[in-house]
């Protein structure tokens, strides 16, 4: 298993213990409490994430179970995810579930070997597939958190978040059915701990700066562009700004100014 790879899952583990030191004390009404997803409680949020760490094991471990997914996945293209969220939240033993799916998963992920794993839509490698799931993680915890009146304590573990929000820049552009900028932007972001986070060349004639987890905010959508302090320079730098999506799926609605 390489250092990066070694890195992300720790940081990973350390979110889900983030978040399950959350919700571990809920009574039933807490686990009930609607969070800022619609139709989605406490419950289900980490319902959600339990199935998707599941499935991912059974990606990376079991090509028939995975298979099965898939066809289950093609006979319900829009509901199907939501569908399975919403039944595991009804699990009496889910914070068990999920603490079992999460260890499971990092264990898949750390013995993997070379290649990519199969997923819904490009095959993953490992450190990819361990990144997108602590974006997911911290994303479906901010949701948690503002459901139980909870601010949470940004730390760096949001740096693989950013790196994703860098990464899927043009996947951002052609999912709004816009051509990418041809050249890179340089980004320039602040991170929780007052270091400087930076990518893309100095030369850039594009440039993001700002916070970092406001651009981690944003890239989630979590919060609405006009409730970040990003500086965008350029226009294709501008358009990315309100179009910025690091997770999987069509567009989403994001949020409305003001809430941030």
């Amino acid at each position: 298993m390489n250092d990066v790879l070694t890195t992300v899952l720790s940081d990973l583990e350390a979110e889900g213990d983030a978040l399950e030191a959350l919700v571990a004390d809920l009574d039933e009404a807490g686990w009930h409490t609607p969070t800022p997803a619609a139709g989605w409680d406490v419950a289900a949020q980490v319902a959600h994430l339990a199935w998707t760490d599941e499935v991912a094991t059974k990606a990376a471990t079991d090509k028939e179970a995975w298979d099965q997914v898939v066809t289950e996945a093609l006979a319900d293209v829009t509901g199907y995810v939501d569908t399975c969220a919403l039944a595991i939240a009804q699990d009496p033993d889910l914070l068990v579930r999920w603490r079992t799916a999460r260890a499971a998963l990092k264990s898949a992920l750390s013995t993997y070997g070379a290649g990519k794993m199969p997923w819904f839509g490009p095959p993953m490698s490992p450190t990819s597939m361990a990144t997108a799931r602590l974006m997911e993680t911290w994303a479906h915890s901010l949701d948690v958190h503002e459901a139980l009146g909870v601010t949470p304590e940004p730390s760096n573990r949001i740096r693989h978040v950013a790196h994703l929000a860098v990464r899927t820049r043009d996947f951002a552009f052609l999912n709004n059915s816009l051509q990418p900028p041809a050249e890179e932007f340089r980004i320039d972001l602040v991170a929780p701990d007052g270091d400087v986070w930076s990518f893309g060349p100095e030369t850039a004639a594009e440039t993001v700066t700002g916070s970092a987890l406001d651009l981690c905010l944003l890239a989630t959508q979590r919060v609405h562009r006009a409730d970040t302090d990003l500086v965008a320079t350029g226009a294709g730098a501008d358009r990315w700004l309100d179009i910025a999506q690091c997770f999987a799926g069509p567009p989403g609605s994001g949020r409305e100014a003001g809430r941030g």
